[in-house]
């Protein structure tokens, strides 16, 4: 099976670097340092517009300042790295699908994004950054199944005949998805490719 799997959110928790950052960057242009964990606040994925207020300008200049250091500090989930190797062992493909910002000054998403991989000794046949419309993705290169953090995303693939799982986060756990296959944990993922 050719199995598409997200980055953002999905193997790693890039949502607690990015809020690190955010946090650090709204107390520079305000001069007001935030008192509170803001990551129990999140509930889209627009969380940077929704927490701060930010218009595009000032998130995209976050972005060029920040954004390199978030990649780089990304924590793994618990246990992506033993499923996914396990199934590449399995006998899958293993494609990384991400919508990674490859635009940013002096920030190499690429090979940022391969250390990190490197890093937690993950497995894969190919990565592939940049990606905005993943069911058109998918559709083109015969991917049978995406796991992916974004609700609206898998949504979109199941009604155009691309299986999806979804992996729940803080930003959809209040989500009624019962329409798609959801995992709280790459253990729970891995029992649920096993039933496919």
């Amino acid at each position: 099976m050719k199995i598409g799997i997200d980055i953002d959110d999905t193997t790693f928790l890039t949502i607690k670097s990015m809020l690190k950052y955010a946090d650090k960057y709204q107390e520079e242009i305000t001069g007001k340092a935030r008192k509170n964990d803001s990551l129990g606040l999140v509930t889209n994925r627009y969380y940077l517009k929704v927490l701060y207020g930010w218009d595009d300008q000032t998130k995209f200049t976050f972005f060029n300042k920040y954004y390199k250091s978030v990649l780089e500090e990304c924590e793994l989930i618990p246990n992506a790295n033993k499923v996914i190797n396990k199934l590449k062992d399995d006998g899958n493909k293993i494609y990384f699908i991400t919508a990674r910002l490859m635009n940013i000054d002096g920030c190499d998403t690429k090979n940022i994004t391969k250390e990190s991989l490197r890093k937690f000794g993950i497995n894969y046949d190919e990565l592939y950054l940049g990606v905005k419309d993943k069911l058109t993705f998918c559709k083109d290169n015969n991917i049978d199944l995406l796991i992916e953090d974004s609700y609206e995303t898998c949504l979109e693939l199941i009604n155009n005949g691309v299986k999806a799982m979804l992996m729940t986060t803080k930003m959809n756990e209040n989500i009624d998805a019962k329409d798609i296959p959801r995992g709280s944990s790459w253990i729970e993922i891995y029992d649920l490719i096993k039933n496919i």
